[in-house]
């Protein structure tokens, strides 16, 4: 009886301090509900730690079959402009205003942090997104994504030497609003020497 008591004694002690230690994770860890905070050391060394050891080793040791030329890098530009840019930044920086408003916001894809995962690695991720981020799962078994992910990982390696001349291609291959096609188009017709749609205010004699 008294071991059975000992033991009782014992898992609640285990629980006040597991929750305990909760809360003071809570209170000095988190930062209330904004995401406009920097996750703190613990949960970035946490949230790598998960990243690693649900990492299949399958996937770390996969090679990436997609020679990198001149083609497949400007192929790779426009899906990485289209599809990516608007939290990672046409440069990989994340500094974009989708992406500094995300928790936590997106690496930058030019760093170590990122350059140093095997090509395995950021193919897996690419292609099954990460849980509880803004990064989503852009693969999958109904479709044929694998040869363009693989694109992108060359990109995604190359984003360290990106000249100016290419991210200024990648600008004008990033997705348009209605109103900024618009103005695309009229500058256009303006440079080319035609009118544009802009009307002028009726002059008073």
């Amino acid at each position: 009886m008294r071991r059975v008591v000992t033991i009782l004694a014992s898992a609640i002690g285990i629980a006040f301090l597991i929750g305990l230690g909760a809360f003071l994770y809570m209170k000095t860890e988190m930062h209330g509900f904004s995401a406009r905070a920097e996750p703190s050391r613990t949960e970035a060394m946490l949230a790598t730690y998960a990243r690693e050891t649900a990492m299949p080793d399958s996937a770390k040791a996969r090679r990436n079959p997609i020679r990198f030329t001149p083609e497949v890098q400007h192929e790779a530009m426009a899906h990485f402009a289209d599809h990516c840019a608007v939290c990672h930044a046409n440069n990989g920086s994340g500094q974009t205003m989708f992406g500094q408003g995300m928790y936590p916001k997106p690496p930058d894809l030019r760093m170590t942090r990122t350059q140093n995962l095997s090509d395995g690695e950021i193919f897996y991720i690419i292609e099954n997104g990460i849980r509880m981020s803004g990064m989503p799962a852009f693969g999958g078994e109904a479709t044929d994504t694998a040869d363009d992910t693989w694109k992108l990982v060359l990109l995604i390696r190359h984003l360290p030497q990106l000249t100016a001349s290419e991210e200024q291609q990648m600008d004008a291959l990033n997705p348009k609003t209605p109103s900024e096609a618009e103005e695309d188009k009229e500058e256009e017709q303006f440079l080319n020497g035609g009118a544009t749609n802009t009307k002028s205010s009726p002059m008073h004699k």
